[in-house]
């Protein structure tokens, strides 16, 4: 794909996304919370919900990473109507298994193929004719799937579970045969990613004329399933100089987004240094409910929440690829340096893998933060606006923030964030830059559950205790108390 021309974000950074892409699925978010890893924001940032716009890193064990199809990827698909690894009862369930499985891997088969030939007419043969509203999804999808530089694109036949779908569904359904199976889907961005994302979707099959069309991407997704972005509403795609952005919204949306993203890889490397991919993936969607479908939460967890670092995969690894989510509802209401403050705070967890890090949260949040407020230098006052407050008030942090102070409906969710922040700072004032980011690596690589002590006493000569001692003291001189 031809890199358009990136435009900035004026002055203001008030571009808004004219188009709304509808959501294409009626079914239930998942009951399941996510536990966000947050941070990111200053004075040129409208003060919303609890006076904050804060960016996150979800992380291993949290959304979308305790899915049906943890397992690697093999040529094989699992032929049971049980969860993968189970027996099954009967010789008959065990061909019937044996039949479904094979003619949806089939369908499945045609349908990657078709996406790499670029053959629409294939693609949508594999639709069933009868399936009028999936029809218009599936052409929307292999649309946005054409618009993506991908690298590789797979689907899998993962497991299946014939008594899924209701009497009454199966009736609407028709055919011989109909079914709800579980599919693996994997995609790489060229340029972009070292490893395909993977993700697991339900898909809905029928036979009918003794050909087996798939009829649904939608139905049934269970807690923690997360939706591909490029199966919400019709995306724009935009190629920055080091960033890659997808958007639900307006094409011009996208190309502020791709300058701000791109000003914050540099940013992001003058702290952290090169060592990196230096390129990061943008998700824009239109609304939030749309942005919590592509993190697999439940709708109105994100409230707060500016932007998300995820890994997409079904398992924490360091090279799985991770995509920066923003919230609309959010980032609509930031001007130009906010943005810049949010994104680059994002960045720095792309650039760390934090999606995949040993670290504590007060020390990945801090950081992060640190990095953004280095390129985007903010008054003291305004930043700890809600900590300052607090150690007036006589409440001085006993501890580094805990992790679950930086949960999405934590009350300490404003002073985890800002004193995380001041902690990193404090390590830079006294030991340099240099030692921060060598003490953040060294609890990085650690592979010992004493990774943060022995970073403490090797790269700081200190212990926590004293840290926090002397931390304490440096907050209240901050407070003016």
């Amino acid at each position: 794909m031809e890199a358009p021309t990136v435009t900035p974000l004026d002055e203001a950074g008030d571009q808004q996304g004219a188009e709304v892409i509808d959501e294409q699925s009626d079914a239930p978010a998942p009951p399941v919370a996510t536990p966000p890893r947050g941070g990111g924001r200053g004075p040129l940032i409208r003060r919303i919900a609890l006076g904050l716009a804060i960016a996150a890193v979800a992380t291993g064990g949290y959304a979308g990473l305790r899915q049906i199809a943890a397992a690697p990827a093999d040529s094989s698909p699992v032929l049971s109507g049980q969860s993968p690894g189970q027996q099954v009862s009967t010789p008959t369930d065990a061909s019937e298994g044996v039949r479904r499985a094979v003619a949806g891997e089939a369908a499945l088969q045609k349908m990657a193929d078709a996406v790499h030939s670029g053959s629409r007419s294939t693609f949508l043969a594999t639709i069933d004719p009868q399936a009028k509203v999936f029809d218009g999804q599936a052409r929307m999808i292999f649309a946005n799937l054409e618009k993506l530089p991908l690298a590789t694109f797979q689907l899998r036949y993962v497991s299946d579970d014939p008594a899924a779908l209701s009497p009454d569904r199966q009736s609407a359904l028709g055919g011989s045969q109909s079914w709800l199976a579980q599919v693996e889907v994997s995609w790489q961005l060229t340029g972009f990613d070292a490893h395909p994302a993977r993700e697991t979707l339900p898909v809905t099959f029928v036979t009918r004329g003794g050909t087996t069309y798939a009829a649904s991407f939608s139905e049934r997704f269970v807690a923690g399933q997360r939706r591909p972005i490029w199966a919400l509403g019709s995306v724009n795609l935009v190629k920055g100089q080091r960033s890659l952005v997808i958007s639900l919204r307006s094409k011009a949306d996208a190309e502020a987004y791709a300058a701000v993203e791109d000003r914050a890889v540099g940013s992001v490397s003058k702290v952290w240094g090169r060592n990196w991919r230096q390129k990061a993936v943008i998700y824009l969607p239109a609304t939030q409910q749309q942005m919590e479908l592509v993190l697999g939460v439940p709708l109105g967890t994100y409230g707060q929440i500016a932007a998300v670092t995820m890994a997409e995969l079904d398992v924490p690894q360091v090279s799985a690829p991770v995509r920066v989510t923003a919230n609309p509802k959010l980032f609509q209401e930031l001007g130009q340096q906010g943005r810049r403050i949010v994104l680059t705070h994002e960045t720095t967890h792309v650039a760390s893998t934090a999606t995949a890090s040993p670290v504590p949260l007060w020390l990945a949040e801090g950081f992060a933060d640190y990095v953004a407020f280095t390129a985007v230098p903010v008054q003291d006052e305004a930043a700890a606006k809600e900590l300052f407050k607090a150690i007036r008030a006589g409440k001085v942090p006993r501890t580094l923030p805990a992790e679950q102070a930086f949960g999405a409906s934590s009350t300490e969710l404003p002073q985890a964030y800002e004193s995380a922040w001041l902690a990193c700072r404090l390590i830079s004032e006294r030991e340099g830059q240099s030692k921060l980011v060598k003490f953040y690596r060294a609890v990085h690589t650690s592979k010992s559950p004493t990774g943060l002590a022995d970073a403490f006493r090797t790269v700081l000569g200190t212990t926590e205790q004293q840290f926090v001692i002397d931390w304490q003291q440096y907050l209240k001189r901050l407070a003016g108390v």
